[in-house]
């Protein structure tokens, strides 16, 4: 079912401010345009049959750690057929680390206010803090039926 024109516009106004706030954590969301590596992929589907063929001979042999070396074969090519190629210094995107933003990258901005209080929502702002407010908004709407 296609979005109406409200819609469209709303989630295009979402996508901006969302560039505008947090443009790494976009990108990452938008996700790659490019296909997977072709010889990234063979590369890693060869290492996984290989890794298949020295488990099946690691239980034939009745060899645990032969059979182990195998598993290990098979998951080591599959997570290089699926992980995307790094790009190198020189040619790829310089990304800059941003201190104390933890592992996503993100970091979430404290709330004005006590813990409790009713804040009215304010025109400006990050864009998560209004959606914050929004939400506080209904749930505190919704526990007074």
């Amino acid at each position: 079912m296609p979005l109406s024109e409200h819609e469209q516009k709303l989630l295009e106004q979402m996508e901006r401010a969302l560039y505008a706030e947090d443009p790494r954590f976009a990108s990452q969301m938008k996700g790659s345009a490019h296909s997977p590596n072709r010889r990234r992929v063979i590369v890693g589907a060869v290492g996984a049959v290989v890794g298949l063929a020295v488990v099946v001979a690691g239980v034939a042999t009745s060899l645990i750690p032969l059979g182990v070396v195998g598993f290990v074969l098979m998951v080591a090519g599959v997570a290089w057929a699926a992980t995307p190629a790094r790009k190198s210094k020189s040619g790829g995107a310089n990304l800059k680390v941003v201190p104390g933003a933890g592992s996503g990258g993100t970091r979430r901005a404290a709330k004005p206010g006590k813990p409790g209080s009713k804040s009215k929502p304010s025109g400006g702002g990050s864009f998560t803090q209004r959606m914050e407010e929004r939400w506080d908004k209904r749930r505190q709407d919704g526990q007074n039926f």
